[in-house]
């Protein structure tokens, strides 16, 4: 792409041009004002790839900025967000793709803040080749060996560290040699194919596209001619991967499966197999918009008609008989975590991997990752921007390839079932054998045979309140009066449980959700009995609340919310905890020390300060027809 050229409308687009020309995806990344947007400015720049309308905005725009000392900054090609032009800094990923002489390229400017994480590791998903700055007179910094770990973990494999500034310390080769061995040094157990060392200055372009001349003692190429020869050995992944992600109803007579081949290739006439059924077809088409094809390769977008009208749903995949990719719901991989609050052990997440979606835990964090040393150290939560190794269970199973064999079908995200947003980032390093072999074991005797031996409905009453709301109370006189009249039913008591199943457990965050977790399975397991069960538990988390909604499946669930408020159960405190709270001798209290999330929409809402224990009850009886 020439000055004076016009770019393409899209990556596709510039894809597809220049066909004779191998293409490289490179990201930038490192420390906050190492350089990064400076350097692929001056890139672009010194390689006459900035049209004249974008170099007169350019300068312009470079007089109003506070970094450029009357000298052109560079970074603003690539600083697009106001936010970041005021602070100075890259927030967003901003993406540019251009052509020399010997190379197609895009780019991926990432943000060096540690909260931006997540924009680094978006971007470093689909990227071939890491450009990791360093700034000459601060050396290697934490967020410089987060990234570097970060590359690996996302099995980047190619390294350029760019030591960038060189000239603020009067172009030294000891400052350069320095930082390059002690990069070296920690880098060595991460499993670089390539780790090529240049000493730069972006703002006065030295050893950018042509080498310095005042670096003499540097004999090694300048970064773009670096760029434009290496060699990116391409792993491959022959096996067939198509995620369905659309099923197309053009017309009456037309049905195809819309996606992107995600994996090895497919031909009119290939045999496939549906892995969630089994079931097996032949392609008999392969249409797109601009006309059928007669072979689909990794990358393409594509419709596939079957001979056969087989069932098949978004969230299929499609793939070689005899080279299926595993399917479990159990699974252990590394995971970027991404959101202020903290992951928590048994707490239900939504899974999206490809176009499959479904409802997931983690089980267990076998270790967070010191960034710094590559230490693992044993953790109970994930914090911000943590890097751990944990297992997972999810709602079903799904199919998936390890991370190292495709990124495409390895990788996946969590997100936050009450707000919608992206929480984590994972990539999955195998299958847990012990989920190989589990299955289903169907009898005979039912739920419902159960329940009609006992003549009753079975339920699941899910009591919530703060403690000394008077949950317990009301549910031992329901409890009562139900016997009374033969029904069959079990209390399951917060403090009960305690001594027992969950004697293991405390009272932090992760603890109160694994203790919900327990306790819901319980009840359910109780109410396949065909049991009326009573469950009186603060149940301080909306997420768990609704994940005890979810565990009960089609039994019938109520949640009520025993509304009594904090000053009375203060007041009432029978056990002294409020007091002890109070003087800080009992901590995550809910109510003083701990969050309390009061239902939004429960099913019923018992007014705990206005009515008696036993009118209460029969709120509760009447409400469901105990």
């Amino acid at each position: 792409m020439s000055a004076g050229s016009n770019p393409p409308k899209s990556v596709a687009e510039f894809i597809a041009t220049e066909s004779s020309k191998s293409l490289l995806r490179f990201i930038t990344c490192g420390s906050v004002d190492d350089g990064k947007s400076t350097l692929i400015g001056r890139l672009l720049y010194d390689a006459r790839l900035i049209h004249e309308d974008q170099l007169k905005a350019l300068s312009e725009d470079s007089k109003n900025s506070n970094a450029s000392n009357g000298e052109i900054d560079f970074s603003l090609l690539l600083d697009g967000l106001s936010a970041e032009r005021e602070q100075g800094i890259t927030i967003d990923v901003a993406y540019r793709y251009f052509s020399t002489g010997g190379r197609k390229f895009i780019v991926a400017d990432t943000p060096g803040h540690e909260q931006y994480t997540r924009n680094m590791v978006t971007a470093a998903s689909s990227a071939d080749l890491a450009i990791l700055l360093v700034d000459a007179r601060k050396g290697i910094l934490s967020q410089t060996r987060r990234h570097a770990y970060l590359l690996s973990v996302m099995a980047i494999k190619h390294i350029v560290l760019v030591i960038n500034k060189i000239d603020l310390e009067e172009y030294s080769e000891k400052v350069f040699e320095a930082i390059d061995r002690d990069f070296r040094e920690f880098a060595e157990p991460l499993g670089f194919t390539t780790l090529k060392s240049i000493p730069t200055s972006a703002l006065k372009g030295d050893n950018v596209t042509e080498t310095s001349t005042s670096m003499e003692w540097y004999k090694g190429p300048a970064l773009l001619p670096y760029l434009e020869e290496i060699e990116i050995t391409q792993t491959g992944f022959d096996s067939l991967r198509f995620p369905v992600q659309r099923v197309n109803r053009a017309g009456s007579d037309f049905r195809g499966f819309s996606g992107t081949v995600r994996g090895g290739s497919i031909s009119t006439g290939d045999e496939i197999m549906v892995t969630s059924s089994l079931k097996k077809s032949r392609v008999a088409k392969i249409v797109t918009m601009d006309g059928n094809l007669e072979k689909a390769v990794t990358g393409d977008a594509v419709t596939l008609i079957l001979e056969d009208q087989i069932d098949i749903s978004r969230g299929d995949m499609l793939a070689s008989p005899g080279d299926l990719p595993h399917s479990s719901d159990q699974f252990q991989a590394k995971l970027v975590w991404m959101h202020q609050e903290a992951l928590l052990i048994g707490r239900s997440y939504q899974l999206k991997i490809g176009t499959q979606v479904c409802n997931v835990q983690i089980t267990d964090i076998r270790h967070v990752v010191n960034v710094n040393t590559l230490e693992h150290l044993a953790a109970r939560v994930v914090e911000i921007n943590e890097i751990a190794s944990c297992n997972f269970s999810t709602s079903k199973p799904i199919f998936f390839d390890a991370y190292s064999d495709n990124r495409a079908t390895g990788s996946f995200i969590l997100i936050d079932r009450l707000t919608n947003t992206t929480v984590g980032a994972g990539m999955i390093d195998f299958s847990l054998r012990r989920a190989d072999n589990l299955s289903w074991q169907s009898f005979d005797t039912d739920a419902s045979a159960r329940a009609s031996m006992k003549g009753q409905v079975p339920k699941i009453l899910w009591f919530v309140g703060l403690s000394a709301s008077g949950k317990s109370t009301i549910v031992d006189i329901i409890d009562r009066k139900l016997i009374a009249r033969g029904v069959h039913t079990y209390i399951l008591d917060g403090d009960n449980v305690r001594h027992g199943l969950n004697r293991d457990l405390g009272f932090t965050d992760a603890d109160r959700v694994e203790n919900i977790r327990r306790v819901a399975e319980v009840a359910r397991l109780m109410a396949d009995a065909g049991l009326v069960v009573l469950a009186s538990f603060i149940s301080p988390f909306t997420r768990e609340r609704k994940l005890a909604r979810e565990i009960a499946g089609d039994f019938d669930f109520h949640e009520v919310f025993v509304d009594t408020p904090l000053e009375i159960c203060e007041a009432r405190d029978p056990k002294g905890l409020y007091a002890k709270a109070r003087n800080g001798d009992l901590a995550n209290f809910t109510g003083i020390s701990s969050p309390f999330e009061a239902p939004d929409a429960p099913d019923l809402c018992l007014p705990g300060a206005d009515r008696s224990a036993e009118e209460l009850a029969d709120m509760v009886i009447e409400k469901f027809k105990l």
